[in-house]
């Protein structure tokens, strides 16, 4: 039924759908289904790159099963801001908080910095963030100040009170991956006073003066990237015009 939960049928057509290159609209079509069914469906389940058949129903059992073990919770809003599907935005916000995991930052740290970027005024407070991740202030302190020392947050005071709020503006991400070329810079200088440590003409001395070089070109190569794509952005088109 249209209507009705996918079979492992359905997700096999599906995946044979996808390997053909067909957009979701198409596979959609096929299968009588909504396209938001389809395209939520693989991008739950590895995305168009990554998507199985079977795998894809072996998750959806599980998560089924781990529901009915679950308490009850509160329902659900049917709608959220801008007419947005919540089942979709919270499908989206689980597989971009998985997708920080992957990248190596920890998942409460990829749950707070997924909370910031999916919320629409781009800030919130110590407090809120602790409502909306339901877990205690210590567990979003510790996660704040790991976000700020990896320059991914801002701290800023709150102008409707006292409080203090962490934000993400138009230059966190440049900020960010500069911090990263200057971790890696000093990674570089550490190499070259090592090779003087074990000498140039050992074979630790050559490993380091190679980790030295890598490290100090690809950083020149990452900051005038980041210095020519934040000057590139900064002149994009203000939407609507």
């Amino acid at each position: 039924m249209p209507g009705g939960r996918l079979t492992q049928q359905d997700r096999r057509h599906i995946a044979a759908g996808l390997s053909e290159g067909l957009g979701y609209a198409e596979i959609a079509r096929r299968l009588g289904r909504p396209t938001s069914t389809v395209s939520r469906e693989v991008f739950r389940n590895g995305g168009p790159g990554g998507y199985t058949a079977d795998r894809a129903h072996q998750a959806t059992e599980r998560r089924a099963r781990r529901r009915k073990h679950t308490p009850s919770a509160p329902p659900q809003a049917t709608t959220t801001a801008y007419g947005r599907d919540p089942e979709a935005v919270r499908e989206f916000e689980a597989r971009f908080i998985d997708l920080l995991v992957q990248t190596g930052l920890p998942r409460m740290m990829s749950r707070v910095l997924t909370c910031l970027y999916s919320t629409d005024v781009g800030a919130i407070t110590a407090k809120e963030l602790a409502q909306r991740l339901q877990v205690s202030p210590a567990s979003v302190s510790t996660a704040v100040a790991y976000l700020e020392e990896q320059e991914l947050i801002k701290r800023e005071r709150d102008p409707r009170g006292r409080r203090e709020r962490y934000i993400i503006d138009d230059d966190i991400w440049y900020r960010a991956f500069m911090a990263s070329v200057q971790r890696n810079l000093t990674l570089a200088e550490a190499a070259q006073a090592g090779i003087e440590v074990y000498g140039a003409d050992t074979p630790v001395g050559a490993r380091l003066e190679a980790v030295a070089r890598f490290l100090h070109h690809t950083s020149q190569d990452m900051n005038q990237a980041a210095e020519h794509w934040r000057q590139v952005l900064a002149t994009r088109p203000t939407p609507g015009r």
